[in-house]
């Protein structure tokens, strides 16, 4: 009785601040694009609480496909798919996790849980990867199967050669895989450990050559709230040598790098960054950029290249030497997936970034849940703001969630897969 009367309390606090921050972000424009508008940071005393309630797709509804393509499920009545690695025999691997709860030590950590819960952010991780095959190619799966469980969180997978690798929050694994084998028993191998709490996607990619893989780590904390050295390997990219079995930091300063992508012209690296939440509706924007080696993006102490956070105690020598990201995709969007697509995917567009869009929770006006597109020439993006894909996540009044969009990757046979958690479904977009 107390603990409902608590959230009550803490909800109406919330909506107050909402309806107050709403009216000062009216008229906001979307900061995107290379040369982003970036508003004036605000910094909130509480922080903006905000997410529809999960709902799922009900009565035959689906997703909105962009002009010229078309939407279906590609598999349904899944448990939280977040992650796809498409296999090159045509079997689609969805790694299936959820957020676990934390400790709960002020007001604010109460109403966040509680609020996660109800939009189906929060609660116990399933910890599976499950197999997907359509071997008539119809566009639908029609076996699934249990490939891997009893795992911590997964997330980035990667074949090489006969060796699956899983990216757990607590570390990297790797187990023997053979291409058409739909159930692995034995125990794996771990390979590294990673720091647990905060964020927890570990986003796996693999080189061209085969020879390192690529693992996601971002950070505890917002703005290091705890000080740096709970921080220490985290929010950065590291490149793990396979033969050697060691890695290094590749590149760092990025608070949260979920998705990343090879450009195919250049043969860059490319991810996608959730930033700093408390500034305001679109400050600072979540971003697409290419990662150099050894490169720092900022976090904690500014963002967007050198804008400084006055919130962070500072280092000068940081800020000076961090790095402008390539390409804003607007404020609190979640862009957790990402794949490079090659010409032809698609009709009516080139080559580009699909990105998974999970979603706002701090913002008066939410933002994200889609599926977009950014166009590149010559290794670079292009355009002003990026292309719908599918839309539709939301209802018109921003109470419910229908799915809300997480990994993506090129389906066999054509076009484009996308997990949605909220719809525990695996949608694909084609022309």
């Amino acid at each position: 009785m107390i603990g409902s009367l608590f959230a009550r309390l803490v909800a109406m606090l919330g909506a107050t601040m909402i309806l107050l921050r709403r009216s000062t972000n009216m008229g906001s424009v979307m900061a995107a694009g290379s040369a982003p508008e970036i508003p004036e940071a605000r910094p909130q005393g509480i922080m903006t609480l905000k997410m529809p309630t999960a709902y799922g797709w009900r009565d035959g509804k689906t997703p909105n496909p962009g002009a010229g393509l078309k939407v279906n499920a590609f598999a349904t009545g899944l448990s939280h798919p977040r992650q796809l690695l498409v296999l090159p025999n045509g079997d689609v691997l969805a790694a299936e996790s959820l957020t676990l709860p934390g400790p709960v030590n002020t007001a604010f950590d109460y109403a966040q849980a509680t609020t996660m819960r109800r939009a189906g952010a929060l609660g116990d991780s399933p910890n599976r990867i499950m197999l997907l095959r359509d071997a008539d190619g119809d566009g639908v799966a029609e076996v699934r199967e249990t490939l891997l469980e009893g795992l911590n969180q997964p997330f980035g997978m990667a074949l090489v050669g006969s060796t699956l690798y899983v990216g757990n929050a607590d570390g990297l694994m790797a187990f023997p895989y053979e291409l058409g084998q739909t159930r692995i028993s034995v125990p794996g191998k771990r390979l590294t450990t990673y720091r647990v709490s905060g964020h927890w996607t570990r986003n796996l990619i693999v080189s061209a050559d085969q020879t390192k893989l690529y693992a996601a780590v971002g950070s505890l904390s917002n703005i290091g709230d705890a000080g740096m050295a709970a921080e220490e390997g985290r929010a950065c990219i590291y490149e793990y040598d396979i033969a050697s079995g060691t890695q290094r930091v590749f590149a760092s300063g990025l608070r949260n790098p979920v998705g990343m992508a090879w450009e195919r012209s250049t043969g860059a690296l490319w991810t996608v960054v959730n930033e700093r939440d408390g500034l305001g509706d679109e400050t600072p924007p979540d971003y697409l950029t290419s990662v150099r080696d050894g490169g720092f993006y900022g976090w904690p102490y500014s963002y967007w290249g050198r804008i400084v956070d006055g919130r962070v105690p500072q280092d000068a020598a940081m800020v000076a030497k961090a790095i402008q990201p390539d390409f804003a995709l607007g404020g609190h969007t979640a862009s957790l997936g990402l794949c490079w697509v090659p010409a032809g995917t698609l009709p009516g567009l080139g080559e580009g970034m699909a990105i998974g869009q999970h979603g706002s929770w701090n913002r008066s006006t939410l933002s994200g849940y889609k599926m977009v597109f950014v166009p590149f020439a010559n290794g670079r993006p292009t355009g002003e703001r990026p292309v719908e894909l599918l839309s539709g996540f939301l209802s018109p009044d921003e109470r419910l969630s229908y799915g809300r969009p997480v990994g993506v990757a090129v389906a066999p046979g054509g076009g484009l897969l996308m997990c949605d958690d909220v719809g525990d479904v695996v949608w694909r977009v084609r022309g």
